[in-house]
């Protein structure tokens, strides 16, 4: 039995060394002649690639640049509710609190609403709202977006 075994295990070990060299030699065959096709085909799945994920990644980026955007007009309608606030603590009329609005920041007047309740005597509380229709002018996202409604509310004691 181990005579068979060892004629198997010859035959076996022929076998894969035949497999061996002619896998070896295959690969030579392929490595001379589609080098040249393979790095072509590779460069061109690269390109298809690109072209499919670059409008994605463009797009992407104009929508961070436009949250910015927001993100700052936010900042700014904040700021104006509390000048218009601090200016109705002063002066308790829609007029001066329109004032202290439209001078607290640069957002165009005509997109911004500002209201005044309460706060008619010393003591009182007066609210000021500011509401403003924040413009998405970015390219693409604009379209996609629209304009974003941004309001704050702030309250001071008129002195």
């Amino acid at each position: 039995m181990s005579r068979g075994e060892s004629s198997a295990q010859t035959a076996w070990a022929t076998a894969l060394g035949r497999f061996a060299e002619v896998r070896r030699q295959n690969k030579g065959r392929q490595a001379a002649g589609n080098q040249s096709e393979a790095r072509w085909t590779e460069r061109g799945q690269a390109t298809v690639e690109l072209a499919l994920t670059l409008p994605l990644a463009v797009l992407f980026a104009l929508m961070v640049i436009q949250a910015g955007l927001v993100a700052k007009d936010f900042l700014l309608v904040n700021h104006s509710a509390r000048e218009a606030a601090r200016a109705a603590a002063v002066d308790p009329t829609q007029a001066a609190a329109r004032a202290g609005a439209f001078g607290g920041s640069n957002l165009e007047s005509g997109r911004m609403s500002v209201s005044l309740t309460g706060g008619s005597s010393t003591g009182d509380s007066a609210t000021a709202t500011v509401t403003y229709q924040s413009p998405t002018d970015v390219p693409l996202v604009g379209w996609l977006v629209g304009d974003v409604s941004l309001q704050a509310q702030v309250t001071m004691r008129v002195e």
